[in-house]
């Protein structure tokens, strides 16, 4: 994957925002970790991977807003005039964030994530997007999740033309093929010079070659090669003996 160029290249605490440790979402590690000394953005696929809770969406969700993507999901041209949900900034992290940027390298930025891909299908329709290739954005909420979900990632404009691709959970929705063709279309993009980061929990995609993972946990975010991942460790542990795990959970 390639290493220069990239359009992001930390994100940090902006001097003298304040941060509370006894209180959600500072006291979480990664998020502590953070707001204490910064995200370097590496070129190419970084993943972030950990248990429920440890802060993976709440920190892919801050880089969107403060890069200027609703938390819904979109790019900054899709915040015009569209009441999305809940408001922007639900954790008051992205508000104590600032981004550095390489000189000369902005490019767009494009956010999906699972959890509000269908409020995102709406707000489309409503806004009348045409997009550029089927199905149309008002079709999205006529297949089936996994299907609107690989339309958007594999095919939209949106996707292919992001300096930085943000996403949330991507493997929720789809198959054991379309986690493989995401994996090749990410590729594509790191070796286009565009970088990406997403939250996961698919063991799948962060076996991806070439891609930096970062592993949230107690101890903050965590550099982790893929053999030593707990992610990795639990599901090898599981496909050797299902039975046991049912056994003592039954």
């Amino acid at each position: 994957m390639r290493s220069e160029g990239r359009a992001v290249r930390r994100v940090e605490r902006v001097p003298g925002a304040a941060v509370d440790p006894g209180a959600w979402p500072d006291a979480v590690p990664a998020v502590a970790q953070l707001l204490r000394e910064g995200l370097d953005l590496p070129a190419g696929v970084t993943f972030l991977v950990g248990a429920n809770g440890t802060g993976k969406s709440t920190v892919v969700e801050a880089v969107a807003e403060v890069l200027g993507v609703h938390p819904e999901g979109g790019s900054a041209a899709h915040l015009a005039g569209a009441d999305r949900g809940r408001g922007a900034d639900r954790s008051g992290l992205a508000g104590r964030l600032r981004v550095v940027r390489s000189a000369g390298r902005r490019g767009s930025v494009f956010f999906l994530r699972a959890e509000t891909a269908h409020r995102f299908y709406t707000y489309l329709e409503e806004a009348a997007h045409t997009g550029d290739g089927p199905p149309r954005p008002h079709a999205l909420h006529r297949v089936s999740h996994g299907e609107g979900f690989t339309e958007v990632l594999l095919r939209s404009r949106w996707v292919r033309e992001a300096s930085v691709l943000l996403l949330d959970e991507p493997e929720s929705a789809l198959s054991f093929e379309n986690q493989l063709l995401l994996g090749a279309s990410l590729a594509a993009a790191a070796a286009e010079g565009r970088q990406v980061l997403c939250a996961t929990h698919s063991p799948l995609l962060t076996a991806l070659p070439g891609a930096h993972v970062l592993q949230l946990d107690e101890r903050g975010l965590t550099p982790v090669e893929w053999e030593e991942l707990d992610l990795v460790r639990e599901w090898r542990f599981f496909l050797d003996a299902p039975e046991r795990y049912w056994r003592r959970l039954l």
